[in-house]
């Protein structure tokens, strides 16, 4: 008798489980094709970059990598980059000057694995004079980059 209670408790909540997902799923691609789907506006200045994460992939302990972050400013005002900030295996040279909408630039980075002991994923801080126009917050952009290391 227990067993078969257990039975139709299963079957009821697997039922309502398949019927919620389907239910889901339903919501999630019943979208209307012919509704727009909206694009951000980009007030102020904007960075967009080719890419945000660099694998270096395995590096031998006491290599010297140098690669660039690519990046265009896809917004309606110019911007200044105040500081490049990242751990003290990494250095940075960036454009000083603004960057009007529509220019590009990159932030040219050097690794140094000397001091390293293992494996990480690094993180570069990009702080911006400019303030996000709908919040007066400033503007920080995270760049990463990994590497596997090699003793």
């Amino acid at each position: 008798m227990i067993s078969r209670i257990f039975f139709i408790v299963a079957l009821t909540f697997g039922s309502s489980i398949g019927l919620f997902a389907q239910q889901t799923t339903t919501q999630l691609t019943t979208r209307p094709t012919s509704q727009p789907i909206s694009q951000p506006t980009h007030e102020g200045g904007k960075m967009s970059f080719d890419q945000k994460f660099i694998d270096l992939g395995r590096v031998t302990k006491g290599e010297t990598r140098k690669f660039e972050f690519s990046f265009s400013n896809i917004g309606n005002a110019p911007i200044k980059i105040d500081l490049v900030s990242s751990c003290d295996c990494t250095t940075t040279d960036y454009p000083t000057s603004e960057i009007k909408p529509g220019d590009s630039g990159k932030i040219l980075v050097t690794f140094d694995s000397t001091e390293k002991e293992e494996s990480e994923t690094i993180d570069i801080d990009i702080f911006l004079t400019n303030e996000d126009p709908k919040t007066g917050a400033p503007i920080i952009e995270m760049l990463q980059y990994k590497y596997e290391l090699i003793q």
